[in-house]
């Protein structure tokens, strides 16, 4: 198994928006996902098998890109947090939408989450990448570094840094229409979702009562129970197909926009992580420039190169995040148009569908009048 990535040229060697999680393997409590790229030599595909636990290790490797100028300024792409076998009901309902379904939401956010890390200046730049999605050996497993994960995740801990008034009025705004952003992506997938659960509901509340009509046939030649025997089978092929009907206008809110305000909502955290970890460098270099000025002769000099590093290094995260904000508001206003777009046409070709079997059974009935 390889630990080290040192060896691996630095740039992909696959196409970065051909990258594909096409299925999921269980085997006992460990899901093992098949991803496909396409080589860029067009010779081919790399087949490699990869867990949660891979993809964490990837994760890790970028976030420990220190080497990188203004890495913690990066929005980095959202990985969804470890689905599980036969999870439980609380575990299920932290996934929301990527819970629902055959694994697909799933594997989709996983892929989603490959090719917007390919796509990126600077994260397709790191030479884990190249290894997790071409080795035909695991990747290994995670090693505890000293990263800005490790940072932010004790920084979390200070949260009075958190309301720590900007010096940039452009980061301040950022940072309070994202805070509100936060609140109402969050609560409108959540909405969604719920209409998603309920028309799942109704779908499968219909095909018990389909199953009951069936069980009012009766059997004999008296006329009566004949021509109520044969309502009994026409109302049931009627809510058979209700059931078919909601349970595609679910999957298609749940393939479309529900996926989207999934992954909007992810985003709009690790925005809000970007933003408070720019915050936590700038509680920093106000200390280092505090300690410069007080600081005595002798260790003055030493205070001064702290400061200076610190203010570079702000800076970098500064000319990053700039970036990063504005690419990430116009993908954004792109993924959701495109996902508005994807959900009003596949509902309109599943109304069309339902329109015309309910036009069919019908004329059936009054076939039958």
């Amino acid at each position: 198994m390889m630990e080290e990535v040192k060896e691996v040229p630095p740039t992909l060697s696959v196409h970065g928006h051909n990258i594909n999680v096409t299925e999921v393997l269980t085997d006992g409590d460990t899901l093992t996902f098949l991803i496909v790229s396409q080589k860029l030599s067009g010779t081919g595909e790399y087949h490699v098998h990869r867990t949660y636990d891979d993809f964490e290790w990837l994760h890790q490797h970028l976030f420990s890109q220190e080497d990188v100028p203004g890495i913690q300024g990066v929005i980095f792409p959202p990985l969804p947090a470890k689905a599980q076998v036969n999870a439980s009901t609380k575990a299920m309902k932290q996934l929301g939408f990527l819970g629902l379904g055959e694994w697909q939401p799933y594997c989709k956010a996983l892929e989603t989450f490959l090719q917007q890390t390919a796509a990126h200046s600077i994260l397709s730049k790191n030479k884990a990448l190249e290894i997790f999605l071409t080795s035909s050996d695991p990747p290994g497993k995670q090693r505890a570094r000293k990263n800005i994960f490790n940072r932010l995740s004790q920084a979390v801990g200070e949260m009075r840094k958190e309301g720590h008034k900007d010096v940039d009025e452009f980061f301040q705004t950022e940072r309070d229409h994202n805070l509100l952003l936060t609140g109402y992506t969050k609560t409108a997938a959540e909405r969604f979702l719920d209409v998603v659960l309920t028309e799942q509901k109704i779908a499968v509340a219909c095909g018990h009562f389909s199953a009951a009509l069936r069980l009012c046939v009766e059997a004999g030649e008296d006329p009566d129970k004949q021509a109520f025997s044969k309502a009994c089978v026409k109302l049931s092929e009627v809510f058979e197909a209700i059931k078919t009907n909601m349970a595609s206008v679910a999957e298609n809110n749940v393939s479309t926009l529900g996926l989207s305000l999934d992954l909007d909502s992810r985003y709009q955290e690790a925005e809000k992580e970007m933003l408070f970890r720019r915050t936590c460098k700038l509680v920093e270099l106000e200390t280092a420039r505090r300690n410069a000025d007080k600081a005595k002769a002798q260790k003055k000099a030493a205070m001064e190169e702290v400061k200076k590093a610190a203010e570079t290094e702000f800076d970098d995260i500064g000319g990053v995040a700039k970036q990063e904000i504005e690419r990430f508001k116009g993908v954004r206003v792109e993924m959701l148009q495109q996902a508005l777009v994807q959900w009003c046409e596949k509902q309109l070709l599943t109304a069309k569908e339902n329109a015309d079997q309910f036009n069919q059974h019908l004329q059936a009935f009054r076939g039958m009048a």
